[in-house]
């Protein structure tokens, strides 16, 4: 139960204590500033409380904004104040100091509310102050000020507003203008029938594995049925994130569920293909499993770019400016959107080309369409870090190192390595890179390999050894990952046996399951897995090197069983860690990830 405490001299005819209530709040009524401390005392530490002025006047949905949003411990509109359990101490605190300012005198004139709110940000408390656009929050001072209120009230549509911004404000094209128009009214739906963000979650979930099964069928009724699903099941995928902004159910499970289904469907996906095209004959897991590969990469890109350069100071780039340019003509803002194929428009694409073409049609297309993407981005953002002056933080560089995913090998060695700091991070990591996969392919399982492989741990504990600050040191944990999914496909792909590719597309999607749990955690501010999971799973070049040595000593049939046994104790091991750290982390009232960011 939430408490809000309402503050100053009562206004005949309001309605804020039903608008209080009706967003599930138990009202409590304070005669004087004096009161009001008493009150806040006598709630439970455990609860959420505000103190909200009696005069307040303005929609429903600011409230709603301003008093039930999760993911703050401090909140604030003009005349009402909230605080989680998290932000309780700093709100007791302000509340007594202006008790002691004020003399615990009638509230007549000021408002207690944003009086508190005033001492907050004296305090250096992070207040979290909504954008409420159109909509009206205020604490009139007279009468005729009250009328004009109201009537402002009357002439903004509260709840177009609030469907409005149930949208997020930057999304894709196909999203923007295909999806979002309507999905907005079917999250309404659902708020408005109780369910909750994570329902539909798992709903786009199951939808997106049945399509999947439609065509692993390998018919053409299958895979227009396939194709039909994938656009429902991303409508449901836009509609929880919309749910969750019209509702404001924000939660710490919800944002992980979102973002960890999503790589699930799409992967599952890839994966139904592959099945369907083999039941016609042709082999594509491949393909499948090279699309998984980059669009992983893609994504560890994004990641890396974005820990490394968030928080540099002196942070400014000349192509920095430009693109910023660019932005204000409205036009080149959605193709830059559209070519960089995010979800919606990569979705899309995968589902016209599955109902009308072939598998391995829509695995070219895919390839050369995220191709195309990942040089663009990777080539603007490589770009920007050599024209951009920045000072990396110690923090950027420790999330640097966490996403690279050095294991015990790697950590031995660093032990060894002597001479001060490098700019060699990412030529090192390169240079490895290009050594085990070039191996990989002109020699296959080989143990010249396995002398690759080892040269690849010497050059990825070199590239680690010291802080990850350099311009180009994002590159490092998407060269990590380029080498080791990189070398398992090749590698599998030279077995030449059956079983061996779709083995190492189990092993790759178990492998990176590890790591986009590794950028959730860091995105939600709890660090990286514990160091026994790493230490567990072998760190990215223990692995490497396993899968050299396993190629090497084993006959394809057996590298392939060993491959599978490899996929299911990774994927056994790394997912059941997830899900017990996300579960405690939603039962401990850990504040979610914004989902306000690039399109996925």
């Amino acid at each position: 139960m939430s408490t809000a405490i309402l503050t100053g001299q009562p206004v005949p005819g309001s309605s804020i204590e039903a608008d209080l209530r009706s967003l599930g709040f138990d009202i409590r009524t304070a005669t004087d500033a004096a009161d009001a401390e008493t009150l806040l005392a006598a709630v439970p530490g455990d609860q959420r409380v505000a103190v909200v002025d009696t005069r307040f006047v303005g929609h429903t949905h600011a409230l709603r904004l301003g008093l039930t949003d999760p993911r703050f411990p401090l909140a604030a509109v003009p005349g009402a104040v909230t605080a989680q359990p998290a932000g309780r101490q700093a709100l007791t605190r302000a509340m007594a100091r202006e008790n002691s300012t004020s003399g615990g005198t009638a509230l007549a004139v000021d408002s207690l509310a944003d009086r508190i709110v005033t001492a907050l940000d004296a305090d250096g408390g992070e207040v979290h102050r909504p954008e409420l656009g159109s909509l009206v929050a205020v604490v009139p001072a007279d009468p005729q000020a009250r009328n004009e209120a109201r009537q402002a009230v009357g002439a903004v549509d509260d709840e177009a507003v609030r469907l409005k911004s149930a949208v997020k404000a930057r999304d894709g094209f196909f999203t923007t203008f295909c999806i979002s128009p309507y999905s907005r009214y079917l999250a309404r739906w659902c708020a408005r029938r109780g369910l909750t963000p994570n329902q539909v979650t798992t709903a786009s979930l199951i939808t997106a594995l049945i399509a999947a099964g439609c065509a692993a069928t390998g018919t053409r009724g299958g895979y227009v049925a396939a194709g039909l699903l994938l656009l429902l099941s991303f409508v449901l995928d836009c509609t929880d994130g919309q749910l969750a902004r019209y509702s404001l159910q924000y939660s710490t499970l919800g944002a992980w569920l979102d973002a960890t289904f999503d790589r699930a469907k799409e992967y599952a996906y890839y994966a139904g293909l592959a099945l369907g095209a083999a039941r016609g004959g042709d082999d594509v897991w491949a393909l499948a499993l090279g699309a998984m590969v980059l669009q992983t990469c893609r994504h560890v890109v994004d990641f890396s770019f974005n820990e490394a350069n968030h928080d540099a100071t002196a942070n400014t780039s000349p192509t920095a400016a430009l693109s910023g340019k660019l932005d204000s003509v409205g036009w080149t803002v959605w193709v830059r959107r559209m070519i960089v194929l995010p979800i919606g428009e990569r979705w899309a694409m995968m589902a016209v080309l599955t109902a009308a073409t072939t598998p391995r049609i829509t695995f070219y297309a895919l390839l050369v369409g995220c191709a195309f993407a990942a040089t663009y981005t990777t080539a603007g953002r490589v770009l920007r870090s050599l024209t951009r002056k920045a000072r990396r933080t110690d923090r950027a560089a420790q999330a640097l190192a966490d996403l690279a995913d050095s294991g015990p090998l790697a950590g031995l060695l660093v032990r060894f390595l002597p001479g001060a700091a490098r700019p060699t991070a990412a030529l090192s990591a390169a240079a490895g890179a290009v050594m085990v996969t070039l191996g990989a392919w002109l020699w296959g399982p080989s143990w010249w390999v396995v002398l690759m492989a080892g040269a690849y741990v010497l050059l990825s504990a070199e590239a680690v050894a010291r802080p990850l600050k350099g311009a180009l040191d994002w590159l490092v944990p998407p060269v990590f990952r380029a080498a080791e999914y990189g070398m398992v496909l090749i590698l599998a792909a030279k077995a030449d046996v059956n079983g061996a590719l779709p083995a190492a597309f189990g092993l790759v999607a178990a492998v990176a399951y590890h790591h986009y749990d590794t950028v959730y955690r860091i995105r939600g501010n709890a660090g990286a897995p514990p160091a026994w999971l790493v230490r567990a799973v072998g760190g990215q070049e223990g692995r490497t090197l396993l899968v050299a040595v396993l190629a090497a000593a084993l006959t394809a049939r057996q590298f392939t069983v060993a491959l599978t046994v490899l996929a299911v104790a990774i994927a056994l091991v790394v997912i059941a860690e997830s899900i017990r750290f996300w579960v405690a982390a939603h039962r401990a009232g850990a504040p979610s990830v914004h989902d306000e960011g690039e399109p996925a």
